[in-house]
């Protein structure tokens, strides 16, 4: 379970969160962002060694610590990785950083304008595995593309019935219906998803945290309400495809969101850096960030 301690950093702490899950689908694209093409690894355990490298030298770097960075979510393999001899959450936490875990197997194929998480038949265990490693909350993602009511409806249904599956084990879910920022119904679907969260929320328990993981709404000030909610530990923002300037752009129009970054964060960073060049790149990524989610 979660301490005390983590529950008053993530809840009150003045930061915001970096995203280092990339998984399978999306590891090579990170990796060419990272300056590594795909000509550097031959099969899965080559690429996500590589990968390994890259996130251990961001959460080793100086600037990577717990004064401005609240937390991080990882990828399954990382939780079980080490860094410097250290088991991942572990190092994390020593530097004041938050350890979460992706949990979501990736995406169903489009239905009724939303793409719902894939069947997630070994989360039990692997939640019981998240626990035993010090990793404080959870991470899983869904997609929604167009104002279909009833498509958004059934992937926050989809969202909270995981999320209270993953409570039960006394962990802290982030739940994230990703709005498409490219729908031609963009607008439109932050409202249906807003009204479908604030119905879920009353359902659940008095005692119940959550946190909300939203792409920017495209309408500044929407989710007030859900940022305001006693049942919200938290909200924080995707970056969904924005540059890191024009996320920190629109995240500022929304105070009372943080970020969760990951391609914004990273997007400056290569592996050809030298440690103070890279570290200083780093540095100014976070700098920008934190400013944004502390407006």
């Amino acid at each position: 379970m979660y301490t005390p301690e983590m529950l008053d950093k993530i809840e009150n702490g003045s930061g915001f969160i970096a995203a280092l899950d990339q998984s399978g689908g999306s590891t090579p694209r990170a990796l060419k962002g990272f300056g590594i093409e795909s000509d550097a690894y031959s099969n899965d355990d080559e690429m996500f060694a590589l990968i390994h490298e890259m996130r251990s030298r961001i959460i080793t770097s100086p600037s990577f610590n717990g004064d401005k960075v609240l937390g991080a979510i990882l990828f399954e393999r990382t939780m079980d990785g080490e860094t410097n001899g250290k088991a991942v959450p572990a190092l994390l936490w020593e530097r004041g950083i938050v350890p979460f875990l992706k949990v979501d197997k990736g995406l169903e194929d489009e239905s009724d304008g939303v793409q719902m998480m894939k069947p997630m038949p070994e989360l039990d265990a692997l939640l019981e595995r998240g626990n035993s490693r010090g990793v404080f909350g959870t991470k899983m993602r869904s997609v929604i593309n167009s104002a279909s009511q009833s498509g958004v409806t059934a992937i926050v249904e989809q969202q909270f019935a995981v999320a209270n599956q993953i409570i039960d084990h006394g962990l802290m879910p982030i739940i994230e219906p990703e709005v498409n920022i490219k729908s031609d119904t963009r607008a439109e679907c932050d409202s249906l998803l807003r009204d479908a969260i604030m119905a879920e929320l009353d359902k659940q328990d008095a005692d119940c945290k959550v946190m909300l993981k939203l792409s920017i709404p495209e309408q500044a000030g929407l989710y007030n309400d859900l940022v305001k909610h006693p049942k919200v530990s938290r909200m924080v923002a995707l970056s969904g495809g924005f540059s890191r300037q024009e996320a920190c752009e629109q995240l500022a129009q929304n105070p009372g969101m943080i970020a969760s970054f990951s391609r914004a964060l990273l997007e400056d960073l290569r592996q050809q850096m030298d440690d103070e060049t890279f570290d200083g790149a780093l540095a100014e990524a976070i700098d920008q960030i934190y400013a944004a989610s502390n407006c």
